[in-house]
């Protein structure tokens, strides 16, 4: 008989990548973690990966069982989200996007804890997959994400932002109005491994023949800021992070950028629940100015 933990095991490793990255997502061993893959796989009769040195791969019947954990575990977290729903009438359950500042997340939810009295938000972050994946089971009510045109949802743009150069307030380059990529060509480089646009970013330098050294990787935003102010290294980042210490200018034909929003699925919302979203996003976008257009350039 499947068991749901094992459910869950599989969908961690379809949206990891990973058996290591997997079995720390969901707090277990990675040899429990595999006993449950195989388990599984023994259950349905079926191999569902195909492991490689570096990375695990969906097989033909792995990739048509996804939809299917989802809709199952979908069901569960609206049976659960209903009976959390009795206990607490004013519950949140908010996906934020792991590369938006944390300052910005502040400004956004501070104001309607504050209004809305007795308010329980719960908190996810994660990459824009793994938050697409939330929603789909039902585990969220809203994400505050990126919005990439075609998506089934419901969608309400909030701002649209560009990527540009962070680099140390005391480096010569900052006194730059524009930084022409090829003066960074033997500076050291800061890569955020959780960027949206790592892969654009990187080919950009490389098509022009440009491979600044790499002295750091980092999945956490805050700290690559710290070490660009600290002047360990330039990175590239969304506008909206800022730091004393580093300065942000744009860099001639880096024309990347982003539109960020709020993505809901009301197929799952009770009309409470509709209701306390609602009334979240109108807060947020009556507040708007302070929080998506603020360019304090050191």
């Amino acid at each position: 008989m499947i068991e749901i933990y094992q459910l869950k095991y599989f969908l961690a490793v379809v949206e990891t990548g990973s058996f290591t990255k997997a079995a720390q997502r969901v707090y277990v061993t990675q040899p429990t973690l595999s006993a449950g893959i195989k388990k599984l796989e023994t259950n349905l009769g079926t191999r569902l990966f195909d492991r490689s040195a570096r990375r695990v791969f969906l097989t033909e019947n792995g990739t048509r069982f996804v939809e299917r954990a989802k809709a199952v575990l979908h069901q569960l977290n609206l049976a659960e989200a209903a009976m959390k729903a009795e206990d607490t009438p004013k519950l949140l359950r908010l996906a934020i996007l792991m590369t938006i500042p944390s300052q910005s997340i502040q400004q956004i939810l501070q104001p309607f804890q504050r209004q809305e009295a007795g308010l329980i938000t719960e908190l996810f972050e994660g990459t824009e997959q793994e938050i697409l994946n939330r929603m789909d089971e039902g585990r969220i009510d809203l994400a505050l994400t990126i919005l990439r045109p075609g998506t089934k949802n419901v969608t309400v743009p909030l701002y649209r932002e560009a990527y540009s150069l962070a680099i140390a307030s005391h480096h010569p380059l900052a006194n730059s109005s524009s930084i022409d990529p090829t003066d960074l060509a033997n500076e050291p480089t800061i890569v955020r491994t959780r960027c949206e646009v790592l892969s654009e970013t990187s080919r950009f330098f490389t098509d022009r023949n440009i491979r600044p050294r790499l002295v750091y990787r980092t999945a956490q935003d805050e700290r690559a800021l710290a070490m660009v102010a600290a002047g360990v290294g330039f990175t590239t980042m969304p506008d909206h992070y800022r730091a004393e210490g580093v300065t942000r200018l744009p860099m001639t034909g880096y024309d990347l950028d982003r539109e960020i929003g709020f993505i809901l699925s009301r197929h799952h919302l009770s009309p409470e629940k509709s209701e306390l979203v609602d009334r979240f996003i109108s807060l947020t976008r009556s507040s708007l100015p302070d929080i998506a257009y603020q360019k304090a350039h050191p």
